[in-house]
């Protein structure tokens, strides 16, 4: 038993090492060595990235008409009648662009820049610095495309007061015998923008274009990420029959996107970032084609293809869609297209992570502050696993009152390593105590605090969210340490209350894990370290509590590196 409870703590010590050793790597600007991430260029300029991010990504998804697809880096006609417009809602600060009638900008006003709280979150944004656009058009022909030049019609440009939405209306040059009608509709209190695009047959002949849906991005990581936990970026699929299913940069790159749904009726593709997302979410039912590709240097796209089918000379064809661009609210997500909060990825903890985030929003709604609400979540956690947290703080207290014995006789016998373990087992079987009882509780637990961990971490909710005094925002590590150096004590305070480890070697691991830890909480969001700190204090009571139930006075094992 020994000797699995020393293979069990080497090996979350060997792991910690690797977790380390790779963010080390990151930090000084090297490769990870461990879990590498795909390797990106340096963003490309905005005018190089739309003359990349053209048309052939589209085209080679299309099915076998594809042939009539604008050539790369085709240049758009009448450069000079190209119009940019910016609309103001409630929500939103959104830039169109009248080249191809394409969302350029996004920025979410409810929604602090974390670098500079001053500025709104820019979500979408055609720049020097970022590339991440919303474009639509037609394939299958010489027809209107997100390169072609609309021409912007008049209206609001600012959601007035008492005024549920707006629209932005772009309409194409005839192009094919076909012209394109864009009508974007803002609505007050909405991440969900409507997109209606009527597809009008000028010519003297039947027609039959294909609609494309694609969101572009470049491949870097936003700002603000942190070096010491991941998030995934990029591209996201969703269709009822092959679920949620997240797309690398890298395998875009290597062309590794079979395991995609490549046709659906149902679902969306989507943009996904840490706390944010976009995604096009076409009417249930809609036959569509599914792509995700490389689009340019350093730019990626995951797009729909749907089929318009034959529009008669004279007649034309509307299509629907609505494009979210916003935050990761479960269940505003939830409320908009089936599936559609899985962009708030859990991984395969999320049937544990979504009880946890339920109740988590509960707790708000009553405290009405996330800080306050995570200390009674972890509370109520406790609560739930008092029994299992009781049975191993009293088979740690049964062993604390043995461990005199159990030393002794090691020191008696510790040239016959063989006779020591006999010994040690007879001992265990006098005084009824399991050395893994104390393991076993809590290794039962640790995948729900590993849930709440990913909740935490994912949950925009907490993201600017104060809690007390110097915590002005959860999602951010403490600017003045203190929670991570409570933390810290705390779990060498718990380490030097349970007994100690008869093994030496084993007793000197028991004190460097909890500082090998408390490196990455000193870079963890305050958040997080705060539900670790309320859960060691409690767990530090209810230990404290039970030791002088059974007779056990509490007894601080300091180390012994000597």
């Amino acid at each position: 038993m020994n000797d699995i409870r020393r293979t069990i703590l080497w090996v979350i010590f060997g792991f910690s090492l690797v977790l380390l050793w790779d963010k080390w790597q990151i930090h000084n600007g090297r490769k990870p060595t461990f879990f590498p991430t795909p390797e990106v260029a340096a963003s490309a300029p905005a005018d190089a990235a739309k003359t990349e991010a053209g048309v052939p990504a589209v085209a080679q998804a299309a099915p076998a008409d594809s042939s009539n697809v604008p050539a790369t880096g085709d240049a758009a006609p009448a450069a000079a009648q190209r119009e940019k417009v910016t609309v103001t809602t409630d929500l939103y600060r959104l830039t169109f662009d009248g080249e191809g009638g394409s969302l350029i900008g996004a920025e979410l006003l409810k929604y602090a820049d974390q670098d500079d709280k001053t500025k709104p979150v820019k979500l979408l944004d055609e720049s020097a610095a970022r590339v991440y656009v919303a474009q639509t058009g037609l394939i299958g022909g010489n027809f209107p495309t997100h390169k072609t030049v609309m021409k912007l019609q008049p209206g609001p440009r600012e959601l007035a007061e008492g005024q549920d939405s707006l629209n932005v209306v772009f309409e194409s040059p005839e192009q094919g015998g076909v012209k394109l009608v864009k009508t974007w509709t803002i609505k007050r209190g909405d991440y969900a923008i409507g997109l209606k695009q009527d597809v009008v047959n000028t010519s003297g002949a039947a027609v039959s274009p294909q609609l494309y849906l694609q969101l572009t991005r470049d491949g870097n990581k936003p700002s603000g990420e942190s070096m010491f936990y991941s998030t995934f970026t990029g591209p996201a699929v969703y269709t009822e029959a092959k679920k949620f299913h997240k797309v690398d940069f890298k395998d875009i790159e290597n062309g590794k996107t079979d395991s995609l749904d490549k046709q659906a009726d149902n679902g969306y593709v989507a943009m996904v970032q840490h706390y944010f997302a976009s995604a096009w979410l076409l009417p249930q039912g809609t036959q569509r084609d599914i792509y995700a590709r490389k689009a340019g240097n350093n730019l990626y796209s995951v797009g729909e293809i749907t089929q318009l089918g034959q529009i008669a000379p004279g007649q034309s064809k509307a299509v629907e869609a609505r494009l979210f661009v916003g935050p990761q609210v479960e269940k505003m997500l939830e409320s908009m297209a089936p599936g559609l909060e899985l962009v708030k990825d859990y991984g395969w903890l999320t049937i544990l992570a979504k009880p946890l985030y339920w109740l988590l929003s509960k707790l708000h709604t009553f405290i009405g502050n996330w800080g306050w609400s995570i200390v009674a979540l972890v509370v109520l956690l406790k609560i739930a696993f008092y029994w299992l947290n009781a049975k191993a703080y009293s088979s740690m207290a049964k062993m604390k009152a043995i461990n005199p014995r159990i030393m002794e006789m090691r020191e008696r016998l510790k040239d016959k390593p063989q006779q020591m373990q006999q010994e040690m087992m007879r001992i265990y079987r006098e005084e009824k105590v399991n050395p893994m009882g104390g393991c076993f509780p809590i290794m039962i637990q640790i995948p729900v605090f590993m849930a709440l961990y990913w909740v935490l971490q994912s949950s925009v909710e907490i993201r600017n969210a104060p809690w007390i005094g110097w915590i002005h925002d959860l999602s951010v590590p403490d600017p003045f340490f203190i929670l991570p150096i409570v933390m810290t004590l705390s779990s060498l305070l718990q380490t030097a209350l349970n007994p100690a480890p008869p093994d030496p070697m084993q007793a000197k691991m028991m004190w460097i894990m909890p500082l090998m830890f408390s490196v990455m909480f000193f870079f963890f969001p305050a958040g997080l370290v705060l539900y670790w700190c309320t859960n060691n204090i409690l767990s530090i009571a209810q230990q404290w509590i039970i030791n002088k139930r059974m007779g056990v006075p509490p007894q601080f094992n300091l180390p012994k590196f000597k």
